[in-house]
């Protein structure tokens, strides 16, 4: 008797530690799921306004302008202090504050009224915007503030700022932006997604301000 009632209760223990078994099992894979969750896919897109495109040119910008037909004639220029440029065949000639087609046209129309070309064609492409900037601070090898370069994203500034440094928080960029309206707003974003491609790289517009954070130690 006494073994049967001994027996019956180490059944009934084998069977507590197999719900106990159980009951782990299901908390250790829950566990493993939330764990999964929050390490894969955590990175967000930064949380900032579109940047508005600066496409006037202002004293300092460097550009391309080609005439069709006149291959010997130089091409780079850059926009004096008194905001203009030394033209071939058109003499000084103010553009600051234009858009590049602008500058296009209105070199056409003095090589028309000059009556240097009949029909000429003129091309102008933005090289480097001097005149706007973007400024990279934190722990990156060069901090400094850097000419914005047409098509410029988070990652080509921080490769212009020389890259990280062995202090940088890969997962805590922030940049900051001012609106059209004046507001200054910020957003963290992690430059390690970026460089996994996990999330888009960010494009900057003038005025952009970027900081990278140490890592926690």
């Amino acid at each position: 008797m006494r073994l049967l009632v001994c027996a019956r209760s180490l059944l009934v223990c084998v069977r507590s530690l197999l719900v106990c078994a159980r009951s782990l099992l299901v908390l250790w894979v829950v566990g493993l799921s939330l764990l999964v969750a929050a390490c894969g896919g955590s990175a967000r897109p930064a949380n900032l306004p579109p940047p508005v495109p600066a496409t006037t040119l202002g004293i300092g910008d460097a550009f391309e302008l080609r005439i069709v037909g006149e291959d010997k004639l130089p091409a780079e220029y850059t926009i004096a202090a008194d905001g203009t440029v030394d033209l071939p065949y058109v003499d000084r000639v103010k553009v600051q504050g234009l858009e590049p087609q602008e500058i296009a046209e209105r070199v056409r129309e003095l090589l028309v009224e000059k009556e240097v070309l009949l029909r000429p064609n003129v091309s102008v492409i933005v090289k480097k915007y001097n005149s706007k900037r973007i400024e990279v601070q934190g722990e990156v090898k060069k901090p400094d503030s850097f000419a914005l370069e047409p098509g410029m994203t988070l990652v080509g500034a921080i490769s212009r700022a020389g890259g990280l440094t062995s202090l940088a928080n890969k997962q805590n960029v922030t940049i900051r932006r001012t609106t059209t309206s004046g507001k200054v707003v910020a957003a963290s974003v992690s430059y390690a997604a970026i460089i996994d491609n996990e999330i888009p790289d960010v494009p900057l517009q003038a005025g952009d301000s970027i900081y990278v954070e140490d890592r926690p130690f």
